[in-house]
């Protein structure tokens, strides 16, 4: 029997950063590959508005310089990552408290000897310690003291401790993590050894900013990995926004890989039906949208809960002086879980002479989100935010995948021979795991399909007739 006649071997659904490198893993294997994508940009969720020159992210997700996807993923090489200052900045009981790696430290030795030196800090006796939290009233300045070390983290020896723990979590291989008992994230914490004052003040809003989990009802094994990162790496930003990474892979596929504006409405082992086009004949089918999307081309899979993230972005001529660091709330006094001045991180994200204030709220947002999160900044940022002009208000209800336990950090990525699904809903809920999945269906694919065989020169998308 002749074989049919194929338009590509693979044709991948979706084209957020999971499709996409799938996509590139193929093609330098030889394997033609058509990647339909029915939104008129790539990306998904990785999305930036662009407004009087501003550069804004919808979601904002957090990457990290540990990522190891970012540096094995073809396409990539060209992609800019602007870090944040080493650590994290805390405020608590109306002072900044820094924690983290310090300059030029690296990996678990610069995670211990940056808690060190955070405890050798003394008190300058000229500083005492607020009794209350300063109010933010509009118009008015509100002052917060400099950063120093002190109250989130504990005592000297809690300090210690925190920073041995970062060493051993830093050093242990990943398999050994995903080893271990696994409870709600939250529940873990305090089985750890730590004081109170630390998890409470330290580890438990930095995770929430990591797994955009503000229960910390993630599985244990997901947080681990994630504190793993951090005390590895550095938190950073893609240069232009967080567009700019699957505009990179997208970009930089073979000419005419990418389409566009292009619905798929079935799929099987051997074909996708598209709205615009018709039937699309293939050897292999890689579902690598949303969940929610994947679901409803494959009925039976699996539909996570999802964490909320609510994103708002100021400008304004006067920026809080503070460095290019993650601002956290260790009091949670508000709704903003973290903030930044971005354009310090990031210059290109804000017009010269104005400055880009970027905070994260996680969870249902309150009613006048605008308000609470001005309330809450001015007191984080200890500046009047009066006269603040807000940029963009971005909620997604369903921007990041639940990761509660049991987690299965590896779910399947072949559900029969020719038909696959990738996604952040199948490995871990960030940018890694979407880029991880992505690997895993393109090796699976390629098995099956058979490494090294010839395959055939992709076909242009056929055109079905409209009705006149």
């Amino acid at each position: 029997m002749l074989e049919p006649a194929y338009q590509a071997d693979v044709v991948v659904v979706g084209a957020g950063v999971a499709g996409l490198s799938a996509a590139h893993r193929l093609t330098r294997a030889g394997v033609t590959t058509m990647v339909l994508e029915a939104a008129h940009g790539v990306g998904g969720r990785m999305a930036t508005e662009k407004i009087d020159g501003f550069r804004l992210d919808r979601v904002g997700q957090l990457l990290s310089t540990a990522y190891p996807e970012l540096r094995r993923t073809p396409g990539l090489d060209g992609l800019v990552l602007r870090p944040f200052a080493p650590g994290v900045l805390l405020h608590g009981d109306g002072r900044h408290h820094r924690a983290g790696v310090q300059p030029g430290a690296g990996g678990a030795r610069g995670a211990l000897h940056a808690v060190r030196a955070l405890a050798t800090v003394p008190r300058p006796p000229s500083a005492p310690r607020p009794l209350r939290r300063p109010v933010a009233v509009p118009g008015r300045q509100v002052s917060v003291p400099r950063s120093r070390s002190g109250a989130p983290l504990g005592t000297a020896v809690d300090q210690a401790r925190l920073g041995a723990a970062l060493t051993r979590l830093a050093g242990t291989p990943a398999e050994r993590l995903l080893a271990r008992p696994e409870l709600p994230a939250g529940e873990a914490l305090a089985a750890r050894g730590l004081p109170a004052r630390t998890i409470d003040g330290f580890l438990r809003p930095l995770l929430a900013a990591l797994l955009c989990d503000p229960g910390l009802t993630t599985s244990s094994r997901c947080a681990d990995l994630a504190l793993r990162s951090f005390a590895r790496g550095r938190l950073c930003l893609p240069e232009g926004g967080a567009e700019a990474l699957p505009e990179l892979l997208a970009r930089t596929l073979p000419p005419g890989t990418v389409h566009t504006g292009v619905r798929v409405t079935s799929v099987s082992t051997t074909s996708v039906t598209t709205a615009e086009h018709g039937e699309i004949r293939c050897r292999a089918v890689l579902v690598a949208t949303d969940a929610r999307a994947a679901a409803e081309l494959l009925p039976g899979l699996r539909v996570p809960e999802f964490h909320p993230v609510t994103v708002v972005h100021h400008t304004t001529d006067e920026p809080p002086e503070t460095e290019a660091s993650l601002l956290l709330d260790a009091d949670l006094g508000g709704p903003v879980a973290h903030t930044a001045v971005i354009s310090r991180v990031d210059p290109s994200r804000a017009p010269a002479g104005r400055a880009l204030v970027s905070s994260t709220v996680l969870g249902r947002p309150p009613g006048d989100v605008d308000t609470a999160v001005r309330m809450h900044l001015a007191r984080l940022y200890g500046v009047s935010t009066a006269r603040w002009e807000t940029l963009a208000v971005h909620h997604t209800a369903e921007a990041v995948p639940a990761m509660r336990p049991p987690h299965d950090l590896r779910r399947p990525v072949r559900l029969l021979a020719g038909l696959y699904v990738c996604g952040d809903h199948r490995d871990t809920s960030t940018v890694q795991g979407a880029l991880h999945s992505g690997h895993r269906a393109s090796a699976a694919i390629l098995t099956d399909l058979g490494a090294g065989r010839s395959m055939h020169a992709a076909d242009p998308l056929p055109t079905v007739p409209r009705a006149a």
